[in-house]
């Protein structure tokens, strides 16, 4: 993954309410960013719609969370995968045969629409979660142990990459190697406040502990100019690709 080049490794998060709101902040992007994601909220309000006005800017991240059984998620991944997408989510805990299915109707979508396959991504920690609030759902390792049984299953299993936090992005490079694209949330400076995030890194240090595609929502959305956020991030993930390991 470290061919990137810095735009493609910027992922802005159209996290708004509506299809015209998301098309006017597309607008003012004016393709600053190699990706734009479409989450729950987004598409919930405006379905595969949003995901054609996504497409008109950037290449498409669907960050809808999938975690069901496996034939009803390699269903959802055949039918994202034929509108195109470029990568898409789904919960690593969901298990094994949930994520094989998907991997196997990622494979089998692409070649009978004839379009390339998503990137699966695993989600492994969300972001939000503090290690108290891990203990309260049954989950009683440390928050950096569970990432890693996370990270091992989407090895073994074969997806192309997961979501971990950028506190987390160092140790999963060391284990996967060069073999998962690691996407970071999370991403703050020291100017930004942390929102929900419990787990944040400037988008420098993510870079520089193995991240691939950090993705990047409040800080951008509500800037006055969105575009001239987005581009300074870039130039910021530029500057960390280009400083000596």
């Amino acid at each position: 993954m470290s061919a990137l080049p810095a735009r493609d490794r910027l992922a802005v998060a159209l996290d708004l309410p509506t299809l015209d709101e998301a098309r006017s902040l597309i607008e003012r992007l004016d393709g600053a960013a190699g990706w734009l994601k479409v989450g729950s909220e987004l598409f919930t309000a405006a379905g595969p719609a949003a995901i054609e006005a996504a497409a008109a800017g950037a290449r498409v991240f669907l960050d809808t969370k999938l975690h069901d059984i496996p034939n009803t998620v390699a269903r959802s991944v055949a039918a994202a995968t034929r509108s195109g997408v470029g990568m898409l989510t789904l919960h690593a805990s969901g298990g094994r045969a949930m994520l094989s299915a998907a991997r196997d109707a990622a494979g089998d979508a692409a070649a009978g629409a004839g379009v390339e396959a998503p990137c699966l991504l695993g989600v492994t920690v969300l972001t939000s979660l503090s290690p108290g609030e891990l203990k309260e759902v049954g989950i009683e390792v440390a928050i950096e142990d569970q990432v890693a049984r996370l990270v091992d299953l989407a090895l073994e299993v074969g997806i192309g990459g997961v979501v971990a936090s950028p506190l987390e992005a160092a140790m999963v490079r060391r284990r996967a190697g060069a073999s998962l694209r690691i996407v970071t949330p999370g991403i703050r400076s020291a100017a930004d406040p942390a929102d929900d995030q419990s787990r944040t890194a400037s988008p420098a240090a993510a870079i520089e502990a193995g991240a691939d595609v950090l993705v990047v929502g409040r800080p951008v959305v509500r800037a006055p100019e969105p575009g001239r956020a987005a581009a300074a991030l870039v130039a910021e993930i530029e500057r960390a690709l280009a400083a000596p390991a």
